[in-house]
């Protein structure tokens, strides 16, 4: 194993059932892509300890949620599935006219500032006369740029226009926020999807920690051809061969600064690349002087989880 994600159990444990109390039974889980870098089988059976529905990516994460949880499709899709389980989103006359037929229940998807998927105020009506589906909610997903009281705004310029007996299902708020918009909404009904903020912590919480095994090192010096493009190294120092990939999604950080740019580290030093991270390895040129991992040290990584393809789970009491 090279990529592993160490987790304190019971530490990651409390900080989920405490973030799902702070919501309160309107919280609805999100488990989906690669499962927040745990896989998603694991998380559902986490679910299902507080919660009987569960928010998956696209119909093509349908197959592994457990038949003990009601699944939501929180991205449209333009094939309806064959079973009628799972609640399905639409946000335009194109979706709904792409579940024709089907017989399963949908939420409406509402436009907001991201501008992704979505009807507008003025397509609203002819959206839900399109629709012979039960509607079960609007959603309403909202962007991270901005505060809580910018994206509540969003929610409450919605709201006017929308039946007051169904549901409005909303993302990306403080327990704090979200509990004021019920406050001041009682007789609305909302839910509030988490996904991020539950698995992980918002910032991530140090109960979780990404890094990845040395497998290789030999001295280098100046002036030194390595690599996949025979780059030249361009200090005295230790070649060090990680195993950790463009194939567990392991990309350069997104850094002004080239020197920025490598997202691993040692000893609390950022370990200089010598090209960008290819398949299952990456190689690094420590400079003499500064501390170098041998084989079998462990180098921190420094990626999203949510993009990170984790070879192995390591569990801490």
């Amino acid at each position: 194993m090279t990529v592993r994600l160490t987790v304190q159990r019971a530490t990651w444990h409390a900080h989920v059932q405490h973030t799902a109390a702070e919501y309160g039974p309107a919280v609805v889980p999100v488990v989906k892509g690669n499962g927040y870098g745990f896989g998603r089988p694991f998380l559902h059976a986490q679910v299902a300890e507080f919660a009987g529905i569960v928010c998956v990516g696209t119909v093509h994460e349908l197959a592994d949620v457990p038949t003990n949880l009601t699944p939501v499709v929180l991205t449209p899709t333009l094939t309806a599935p064959a079973g009628t389980a799972p609640i399905l989103t639409v946000g335009s006359l194109a979706h709904a006219a792409a579940l024709r037929g089907w017989p399963g229940r949908v939420i409406i998807k509402l436009a907001s500032s991201m501008r992704r998927y979505g009807v507008d105020v003025a397509g609203l009506a002819e959206l839900i006369a399109a629709l012979p589906h039960e509607l079960v909610a609007f959603g309403l997903h909202l962007p991270l740029a901005g505060d809580d009281d910018a994206r509540v705004a969003e929610i409450e310029a919605w709201l006017p226009h929308l039946p007051a007996d169904v549901p409005v299902w909303v993302s990306h708020l403080t327990p704090a926020a979200f509990a004021a918009l019920q406050t001041a909404h009682p007789h609305r009904g909302f839910r509030i999807r988490v996904g991020t903020g539950l698995w992980h912590g918002t910032p991530r919480g140090d109960f979780l920690h990404l890094n990845a095994d040395v497998l290789h090192t030999q001295p280098v010096a100046a002036g030194d051809v390595a690599g996949y493009q025979h780059t030249t190294v361009t200090v005295d120092g230790t070649l060090v061969a990680i195993g950790a990939g463009s194939a567990h999604g392991i990309a350069l950080l997104d850094e002004a600064d080239p020197a920025r740019r490598s997202p691993f580290h040692f000893a609390r030093h950022r370990l200089p690349l010598l090209e960008r991270p290819h398949m299952h390895t990456t190689l690094a040129v420590v400079p003499h002087g500064q501390p170098c991992p041998q084989v079998g040290d462990r180098v921190d990584v420094q990626r999203p989880l949510i993009s990170t393809a984790v070879d192995e789970l390591e569990w801490l009491s």
